[in-house]
């Protein structure tokens, strides 16, 4: 009997070692192999933000650590959220506003993690970029000129309003640069809709998420990146991690490791990002996209790989706040009580004053 508990005991020591689980996290589980799985239904939008989230379940990370991740796709974040007031999700991996927009409602989610940041860049093919060279990377000017020479305004693809790429496409053009909003036609679209228009000709400019940012400029080479979201708006926040106030309560030992397993994902990124793209490639890639150039869009510059929910909660604020200026809301939602910081806290090894 001796003989087999320190062979659990080892085991559990392994565990910790290789699977990126803190001290702190760990310690408050129960002894290896006394607990059933804990299940989180998931949902997520498949962009690269989302990539650590596909990297921890492909690679059986969760699953070795007693979680068992049910993943649920959605194209855009208010559906996740419908599905997350229904009690049909525990977890998302989205974009903040919508979130942002549920706790203001009362709906009971918080964000727990910061998982990426940017996401996207745009695009102008080569008349448009051609444009942006003989004026100098002059923004408003770029788009004035080309206006008096095509005799049209610029036309430009983008998703939907309260997107991240939207709003950073607006703030870069209106309150940065002071483009002439008669100089431009924002069109807005599905994420694939608006690679297609990019690439057959339909669009002379639009955002793209990371990975069709990525395969669109290696399929068409006349096509150039003038600029990412984090350049459009300063550290624009892109996908994090929210869960329900039911599975904070119930589980909070699996919201901690999730959050490890998140960090691990983000490191592997960072570090070994082929490997991670083979991980993700089923989701994002859908078969369709090579691996070598999934590993590229991983490490784009349009896209930054973070962890800290609080490196995000004043940028979120500040997008927030310019969202009411583009009409999204009426009024700004609050942050407060957006984010709950300690479990990410606990993950790290550390605990928030007063815990």
């Amino acid at each position: 009997m001796r003989r087999a508990t320190l062979s659990l005991c080892a085991m559990a020591v392994a565990a910790i070692a290789a699977f990126g689980v803190t001290p702190a996290a760990m310690a408050q589980l129960k002894s290896v192999g006394a607990d059933k799985p804990v299940k989180i239904r998931f949902a997520y939008v498949p962009v690269v933000g989302a990539a650590p989230l596909f990297v921890l379940a492909s690679a059986g990370w969760a699953k070795e650590t007693g979680l068992e991740i049910s993943p649920v796709r959605f194209e855009s974040g208010p559906p996740a959220i419908s599905a997350l007031a229904s009690g049909t999700i525990d977890a998302m991996a989205i974009g903040i506003a919508p979130i942002a927009v549920a706790k203001a409602k009362g709906l009971d989610v918080r964000v727990v993690a910061a998982v990426a940041t940017g996401g996207s860049g745009f695009v102008a093919n080569s008349v448009l970029a051609e444009t942006f060279d003989a004026e100098g990377g002059d923004v408003a000017k770029t788009f004035a000129t080309f206006h008096k020479a095509h005799g049209r305004p610029a036309k430009l693809a983008t998703l939907p309003a309260g997107g991240v790429p939207t709003v950073a496409l607006n703030h870069w053009l209106f309150k940065l640069n002071k483009v002439d909003r008669e100089d431009v036609q924002i069109i807005p679209m599905g994420i694939d809709a608006v690679q297609l228009a990019m690439l057959t000709g339909n669009a002379d400019g639009g955002t793209m998420l990371e990975p069709t940012l990525t395969v669109a400029l290696r399929r068409e080479p006349k096509l150039r990146m003038i600029v990412t979201a984090s350049q459009m708006f300063d550290e624009i926040p892109g996908v994090v991690i929210a869960v329900t106030g039911d599975l904070l309560r119930q589980q909070p030992n699996a919201v901690e490791k999730l959050i490890s397993l998140m960090i691990r994902a983000n490191e592997l990124i960072r570090q070994r990002p082929l490997d991670a793209a083979g991980y993700s490639s089923a989701v994002l890639g859908g078969g369709l996209i090579d691996q070598a150039t999934l590993a590229r869009a991983l490490v784009s510059k349009a896209v930054s790989f973070v962890s800290d929910p609080r490196a995000i909660e004043e940028p979120t604020k500040r997008m927030l706040a310019y969202q009411v200026e583009l009409g999204d809301f009426a009024i700004a939602p609050t942050i407060d009580g957006l984010f709950d910081t300690g479990p990410y806290l606990r993950a790290m090894g550390r605990r928030p004053a007063g815990n």
